[in-house]
């Protein structure tokens, strides 16, 4: 049996990690969640699943919840998320919360000697360096969920790094993948949240369409496989089929393919190294009958074009990037700015950002702080 503690047990990715740990009862069980502000989720998270400890945001929310506090602890705030991300008996913890939020428990996890099933990107964006090394220092392992990187890191067992020619982050290109930019002056939130191939949170749905989301990825896969950023590519697949690529230096490329649902990385991850049979859909290539693909086009996606950026610059350019993001994507979901805003904000704070080269914990928090915390104008 393998302890699972999940953050962001409340969220799309967390939901369907709690999923596996319900088809899979026999070899997996929740000891520890956190789920936000999620209250109604909390209850029947814990009704089902008796997990040991369980994070709320607030903690004038835990007399909401009808419970049995000899069965579960319920604590709050970024100290309970701290206990649960390092909760003794947690074997491997799922972090799926968005944003850098997620940074200080994955940390915190690592040290504490857990394995680490990786859904939040913005753990390595803004520190993926101090990240993996702190993994290597506590001979932890960092198993990517993200359907891209669990494709990478499959097509990777057995193969040496030295024979690597590149990565091929594949893209769906979101919910204007068929909009000219000039298109985009007018569309609205329910249409941007309305993605052709995933289930996903609003926020990631916003950021694949916009492909900061792949820009994201692009950055973690930096950290992951420790490649340089020009060994990094990204391609147009509207399908979703095939999931990411490995070309070598032989000119052979794998690929690893399946349906777009995020439950497979999932369980790839809480099994790894082995793997696990699944009743679900299976990929069927005579019913899809055509993979498409198109050359990343950098001037119509402008928010990849400045992760990209960012990652080359470095520092703490990256941590920039990534926090005026995520207060763009709100703005954006609450009816406050324009879809093509958010990529306007994002280059302009990056344009004033003066970076700090080397940064420490301490400096990027600090900094993510600070951009979060600013009076944005459009």
């Amino acid at each position: 049996m393998k302890n699972i503690g999940i953050l962001g047990a409340s969220g799309s990715v967390g939901m369907q990690g709690l999923d596996i740990i319900r088809e899979h009862s026999d070899q997996f069980k929740l000891v520890s969640c956190a789920v936000g502000k999620s209250i109604d989720i909390a209850q029947r998270i814990i009704d089902e699943f008796n997990p040991e400890i369980c994070c709320l945001q607030n903690e004038s929310d835990i007399k909401k919840l009808n419970i049995n506090e000899k069965q579960t602890k319920i604590v709050f705030g970024d100290e309970g998320l701290l206990q649960v991300a390092g909760y003794e008996k947690n074997d491997i913890l799922l972090n799926s919360i968005l944003g850098s939020v997620g940074l200080r428990p994955t940390l915190h996890a690592i040290d504490q000697g857990i394995d680490i099933a990786l859904a939040n990107k913005e753990t390595l964006v803004v520190a993926g360096e101090i990240v993996m090394q702190r993994a290597k220092e506590k001979d932890v392992k960092i198993l990517p969920v993200d359907s891209e990187h669990s494709a990478i890191f499959q097509c990777l067992n057995g193969e040496h790094e030295k024979n690597i020619e590149k990565l091929i982050i594949t893209a769906s290109g979101g919910s204007f993948r068929d909009l000219t930019r000039e298109q985009l002056q007018n569309v609205t939130l329910e249409d941007a949240l309305n993605h052709p191939n995933w289930s996903m949170g609003k926020k990631i749905t916003i950021d694949s369409a916009t492909m900061m989301n792949k820009g994201l990825e692009v950055i973690e896969a930096k950290w992951l496989f420790d490649l340089p950023i020009e060994k990094i590519d990204t391609i147009l697949h509207k399908q979703s089929i095939i999931h990411s690529m490995v070309e070598f230096n032989d000119t052979s490329v794998i690929a690893q393919l399946g349906t777009p649902d995020m439950r497979m990385p999932i369980l790839y991850a809480f099994s790894y190294p082995g793997r696990m049979p699944r009743k679900a859909e299976r990929l069927d290539l005579a019913r899809v009958a055509t993979l498409d693909f198109k050359a990343m086009d950098l001037e119509r996606y402008k928010c990849l074009a400045l992760a990209y950026r960012a990652i080359e610059i470095g520092g703490t350019m990256p941590v920039v990037m990534n926090a005026v993001n995520e207060v763009a994507v709100q703005l954006f979901l609450e009816g406050k700015i324009s879809f093509l805003d958010i990529e306007t904000m994002i280059e302009r704070e990056m344009d004033a950002h003066q970076v700090i080269q080397n940064p420490d914990l301490d400096t990027i928090l600090a900094v993510d702080a600070d951009y979060k915390s600013r009076k944005y104008e459009v």
